[in-house]
């Protein structure tokens, strides 16, 4: 099958008056306030001296739009990642919001009952469509959706779950569709931050946080420790801060366990005449990934919104579980094919590929090597920020966040991507072994530190936490290898700079 019709993009980008962007807690102001570091992929913007006013220092600045400067500054700072909006009155101070009857809830299932899902969802919600993909069974599956308001429409066969869901789009009456899995229990007060989004029209997707679903502290044995895993590093859980979804950035996908999207931008003819569709119903594997690279492609904006939360019921079986992790996994080859660039396993400039390198090699020399490496590239980007008052500090802070960034992809991609080759090493060679223990103790230990509190009820001990990531690394890396063989390409194991990231239009 063919790949869909690209996505048209927004007509409108104009951001409507008393719309209010916040600065990222993560972007942090240098050299004076002259300039911003930060964003999606991460970049430093220069700010002019109304800029500066706009956007005076201290916590939590925020930039209310009232007239053209402040229009495009918003603007500026949303499609950079720097800030992100707020919507303290939502529908209010001339914001056009729609409510739960413009939307229309899909579920995607097969042969499971949907009576926990349903009892969550809002009473006046626009549409209700329950997509029945060749289920055993499908008076279980359609028990309790008409006495919801629901319809059902059934795939006599199983044709998968992207199929299931343009199925769910293609009997939406309602501007806006939701998709919910079948195994998800959304929570109080979930859709209206999503909703408030669309007062943006340039949004075409919006995503809530997913979350662990159930007590997750009690259990004992491998389930117990992999439900805790789960519970703070699930690969669906993207975490608490708000984000901007671009590709090759802290949030570069989200999951169609939950998503709000605008219909015009994933339905209907094209501008080229071809039938769009939402998902590929060629890839029965990251889907919403390809969904989420088409949109960014086009033009269109997402965004990731962790107020709203939505709890996902996890595997917990450690088989199930692993192969799960492996599934994923081979959705790396399709993607990598038919996005150059865009799901790369690192993303290194050749200085900090360098430095890596010399890392590796564990000898005194390329240690020096290394020093010698960054301070030559520390050098050389000073002089291409001249514009800033101090620019050889600002281009140390800069080349000093690029390397450890740099060191951490490598210590991950040891363990996760490239696994499998770096294993045929350890019989012979010594720094081979101290590297990869190296990585695996020292990115682990790292990561749990990250991740520890993001469920208090869970709360992984550093080493149930550490054996439980290195085998969803192990899996994970096992599916990328079997898909990329049996597609026959390299295309998800090669490394790219910071210049090759997909474009936007």
């Amino acid at each position: 099958m063919a790949p869909p019709a690209a996505a048209d993009g927004p007509h409108d980008l104009r951001l409507p008056d008393g719309f209010r962007v916040v600065l990222d807690r993560r972007a942090r102001r240098i050299d004076g306030g002259e300039a911003l570091l930060g964003g999606a992929p991460p970049r430093l913007v220069h700010l002019s001296p109304t800029a500066r006013d706009l956007l005076p220092a201290g916590p939590r600045t925020a930039l209310t739009v009232t007239d053209p400067t402040t229009r495009a500054l918003a603007r500026r700072l949303l499609d950079s990642g720097l800030a992100h909006p707020v919507f303290p009155d939502a529908g209010k101070e001339g914001e056009e919001v729609p409510g739960a009857e413009d939307v229309t809830v899909v579920v995607p299932v097969k042969d499971r009952s949907l009576l926990r899902l349903l009892a969550t969802l809002p009473a006046n919600v626009g549409g209700l469509v329950v997509v029945d993909d060749g289920s055993d069974d499908p008076g279980t599956v359609a028990a309790g959706v008409v006495a919801a308001g629901g319809t059902v429409v059934r795939h006599e066969r199983p044709r998968g779950p992207a199929a299931a869901r343009n199925a769910g789009v293609a009997a939406a009456r309602t501007p806006f569709v939701v998709f919910l899995d079948s195994d998800v229990v959304p929570e109080p007060g979930w859709l209206a931050p999503l909703l408030a989004h669309a007062a943006d029209p340039a949004v075409a997707m919006v995503a809530p946080r997913i979350v662990a679903l159930g007590p997750v502290s009690d259990g004992g044995g491998a389930r117990g420790a992999i439900a805790r895993y789960e519970a703070v590093r699930s690969s669906l859980d993207l975490g608490p801060d708000p984000a901007l979804i671009v590709p090759r950035s802290r949030v570069a996908y989200v999951p169609s366990a939950a998503m709000l999207v605008r219909v015009d931008a994933v339905s209907g003819s094209g501008a080229d005449g071809r039938e769009r569709i939402a998902f590929d119903e060629g890839m029965h594997v990251a889907e919403d990934v390809d969904l989420v690279l088409r949109l960014h492609a086009a033009g269109w904006r997402m965004r990731y919104e962790p107020t709203a939360r939505v709890a996902h019921d996890h595997r917990t079986d450690p088989s199930e579980w692993l192969a799960r992790k492996a599934f994923y996994g081979t959705g790396a080859a399709p993607l990598a094919q038919r996005h150059p660039g865009a799901v790369p396993p690192v993303v290194l400039s050749p200085w900090s590929a360098a430095v890596c390198v010399l890392l590796l090699l564990q000898r005194r020399w390329s240690v020096a090597g290394a020093a010698v490496v960054t301070a030559v590239a520390t050098e050389r980007l000073s002089r291409k920020l001249t514009r800033l008052d101090r620019p050889r500090l600002s281009a140390a802070r800069l080349t000093a966040l690029g390397l450890s960034g740099a060191v951490w992809q490598v210590g991950s991609a040891l363990t996760r991507h490239f696994w499998p080759v770096v294993a045929l090493a350890l019989p012979f060679s010594s720094r081979a072994r101290r590297a990869v223990a190296a990585a695996a103790l020292a990115e682990g230990i790292a990561d749990w530190w990250v991740h520890r509190d993001r469920d208090p009820a869970a709360r992984p001990g550093p080493v149930g936490f550490l054996v439980a990531h290195r085998l969803d690394d192990l899996a994970y890396g096992a599916g990328l290898w079997w898909g990329a063989l049996r597609r026959r390409t390299t295309a998800p194991l090669r490394p790219t700079g910071p210049g090759t990231a997909p474009k936007q239009k």
